[in-house]
């Protein structure tokens, strides 16, 4: 298992850090963009990348899971995970971390946009959305580069939610660290790591191949 997360944390380093390149290139060019724009696309962005997360998530489960499929606990089980790993770890990948960043650089709109609170009406029937679509249509691979894109785009827009002031060289830098910090970790670990945490050995079988997996399975 650690082994597995080392090498999709390796392999996925490379698209993140280009993704996060993208997301300081955005920040300087949409820098005086106001708060309530910035505001309406972290609602667009963030509710998109919990909908692909939770299809990634469910799907990795339901591709590994080789005990009964059947009854209300596998039930009930499918869609705590699926959940969980979407709307808990994509809060943190994008509204907790960004958070952090703000506040160590003081921003004076610094504020954890909790989407599945702030925005309940819209993240959370995204997330059972994309539980039901993980279920039924199992595939990984695009659901998973898609949300890691998104997941940049999502907590670049709570960071400019908070700037209100001109930004340094130096700020700049700081916010490029938590926002490749905020994609690289939580998204490999909601999407490789969470949902096989939940499944026992004795009931673990690799992945088929010709799923389009990208978790890594062969």
């Amino acid at each position: 298992m650690l082994k597995r997360i080392f090498v999709e944390l390796r392999n996925h380093a490379p698209f993140t850090l280009v993704g996060a390149l993208s997301g300081i290139l955005l920040m300087f060019i949409f820098r005086s963009m106001t708060y309530q724009s910035a505001h309406i696309l972290f609602y667009i962005f963030h509710p998109t990348h919990v909908f692909l997360s939770a299809i990634v998530t469910t799907a990795i489960f339901k591709l590994y899971y080789r005990g009964p499929l059947t009854g209300v606990l596998y039930f009930l089980k499918v869609l705590a995970i699926g959940y969980v790993g979407s709307v808990g770890i994509g809060t943190l990948s994008d509204s907790l971390i960004p958070y952090a960043g703000e506040l160590l650089l003081d921003l004076p709109h610094s504020h954890a946009h909790i989407g599945f609170i702030d925005g309940w009406w819209i993240v959370n029937p995204a997330a059972f959305a994309g539980i039901a679509v993980g279920y039924f249509r199992p595939a990984t691979k695009l659901p998973h580069s898609g949300h890691v894109l998104l997941s940049t785009w999502a907590s670049l827009f709570h960071m400019i939610m908070a700037l209100g002031i001109s930004v340094m060289w130096y700020q700049y830098a700081v916010l490029f660290v938590f926002l490749f910090i905020s994609v690289w970790l939580p998204c490999c670990f909601s999407d490789i790591a969470f949902p096989l945490l939940f499944i026992r050995s004795e009931d673990r079988a690799s992945c088929k191949s010709g799923h389009g997996c990208g978790c890594g399975c062969r």
